[in-house]
């Protein structure tokens, strides 16, 4: 809807809730600014866009209102950066509570408010200024530091973090873990103390999994491994939240494409994508530690060091990744092949561990349990430690994709999708056949790592960012031909044998 100035603002129109017209629609009734006297005001008549920021990397929600003000409302208003915003999104057709998005003072949480920007005038009767706001958490995190010992498991400590310091009333979905300590958290933000605890935690199902994220997404917090993204229970697939495809307009879909309903098709198309990253940097994995890594533990206790090695082809199955199939994943779905990487030896990637060196020291007995960093056996520190760099690399310089969708409020931040991507060199011939113009390798299931939910117009759209940590087609190991060993010469004798034989450079 265009105003009298010509700017794009969130339309006012009534929609009903069961009926989705086009993809991308969306409901948005009032958009409530509280100020620090207790005064609300709807100003949604005035926002030109709304955007919600979610990731498995941040801590909290933020978001941002780009504001078109034609009545100096930010004097009137009395804004400074301590109100708070209140407001419910909801898709049609998507009535239930866990698909909706919701910040509103009678079923939510209201966002608050902590900067204001890029304030400029248009023109001589309008102003633009974007105002940021995060949620309740992420404001009680800036304001308070945790100097505590904690007992017990890992998810409880969590548990209790977010509960006594962060003051949180939201849902927390945790996975259970499987090791407990004694952890002391010295003078830290609460995101801190979490963050760390994180790094030492352990799915209570798995054999080689190490490490969660703790994020926030608009149904509430989550503590959880990468395992929990990717499996149920840590042993079976987990179903898909939603299913995407992209395909020329003009190309008719397949069965699994059709759908009866329009709308509901154009909410699974992809608009537009590209990769990120789909070729992996080896050289900067391999000094990451992603392929191969050795790990010296020191013990202080005993005075001794340890040495272990991570090699990525033969522990791949201890954990797990996207793209499985049954119950046990297919151990030959690496991101990179297992062949010789040198092309003329046996050597694989994964069999040079120096490529990178870490020093950790760990102990026992600090808090009178013979354990290590880990709440386990101090012999396991290396092992983990290698196991919980490696899975972060796989994840943070895995194949992302980026593109583009139309919103709805059911997708968060740590859903499993599944993604079809047609083949770029498959024939138009077979483009109507199902399988003929599937990209098998990069197709496949995706983690969402990054959303944001961009509210402008009469439309609701997604940009968001997905990570897989395998393939989604098996790659083959070759076997590479021996060459002949390098032939060691003396460049003085060459030189004569030159000269005296009559082999003169005209």
């Amino acid at each position: 809807m265009a105003s009298r100035h010509g700017i794009q603002v969130i339309p006012k129109k009534v929609k009903t809730d069961e009926f989705l017209e086009v993809g991308g629609d969306y409901i948005l009734r009032n958009l409530i600014l509280h100020n620090y006297y207790g005064e609300k005001t709807n100003i949604l008549p005035i926002v030109q866009e709304l955007n919600i920021y979610e990731s498995i990397y941040n801590n909290a929600i933020t978001g941002t209102l780009v504001i078109g003000d034609t009545k100096n409302q930010i004097a009137r208003l009395r804004l400074q950066g301590l109100e708070r915003i209140s407001f419910k999104v909801t898709t049609p057709g998507q009535t239930g509570l866990k698909d909706s998005i919701d910040f509103s003072e009678e079923t939510g949480d209201p966002l608050h408010v902590y900067k204001i920007t890029d304030r400029r005038m248009v023109n001589q009767n309008l102003m633009t200024y974007t105002i940021h706001f995060a949620s309740r958490e992420f404001m009680r995190n800036t304001r308070l530091k945790v100097s505590q010992s904690f007992t017990g498991t890992l998810d409880q400590m969590v548990h209790e973090i977010t509960k006594d310091y962060l003051d949180s009333r939201k849902t927390l979905f945790v996975e259970t873990t499987s090791n407990q300590d004694t952890i002391l958290i010295p003078n830290k933000t609460p995101f801190e103390a979490i963050n760390d605890i994180a790094k030492r935690a352990i799915p209570e199902n798995s054999r080689g999994g190490v490490g969660y994220y703790f994020y926030e997404t608009s149904k509430g917090f989550n503590f959880r491994s990468w395992e929990s993204m990717v499996t149920s229970k840590s042993n079976f697939k987990r179903a898909p939240r939603d299913e995407f495809f992209y395909q020329p307009a003009k190309i008719p879909g397949t069965d699994r494409q059709a759908q009866n309903d329009k709308a509901l098709q154009e909410l699974r198309t992809i608009e537009e994508y590209e990769f990120v990253n789909n070729f992996h940097d080896v050289a900067a994995n391999s000094v990451l530690g992603t392929y191969g890594h050795r790990v010296l533990s020191y013990n202080f206790f005993n005075k001794s060091f340890k040495t272990d090695d991570y090699h990525y082809h033969d522990q791949f199955e201890e954990s797990k990744h996207t793209d499985s199939t049954t119950s046990q994943f297919d151990g030959k779905r690496y991101a990179i092949s297992n062949s010789s990487v040198d092309y003329d030896n046996e050597l694989n990637i994964s069999d040079f561990p120096e490529s990178r060196v870490s020093l950790q020291g760990t102990t026992q007995f600090q808090h009178d349990d013979d354990t290590g960093l880990y709440g386990i056996d101090v012999a396991q520190d290396g092992v983990k430690m290698g196991s919980y760099q490696s899975q972060l690399n796989q994840v943070l310089h895995g194949t992302t994709l980026r593109m583009r969708i139309k919103g709805q409020c059911k997708i968060n931040a740590g859903d499993l999708i599944t993604v079809h991507l047609k083949d770029p060199n498959a024939s138009r011939d077979n483009s109507s056949k199902a399988g003929q113009n599937h990209d098998e390798r990069f197709s496949g299931d995706y983690v969402i790592t990054k959303l944001r939910h961009q509210i402008t117009g009469e439309l609701h759209k997604i940009q968001l960012e997905c990570v897989k940590d395998a393939v989604g087609q098996s790659i083959q190991s070759s076997i590479n031909p021996k060459r002949r060993t390098n032939s060691l010469f003396n460049r003085l004798e060459i030189d004569e044998s030159d000269t005296f034989g009559g082999n003169h450079l005209i």
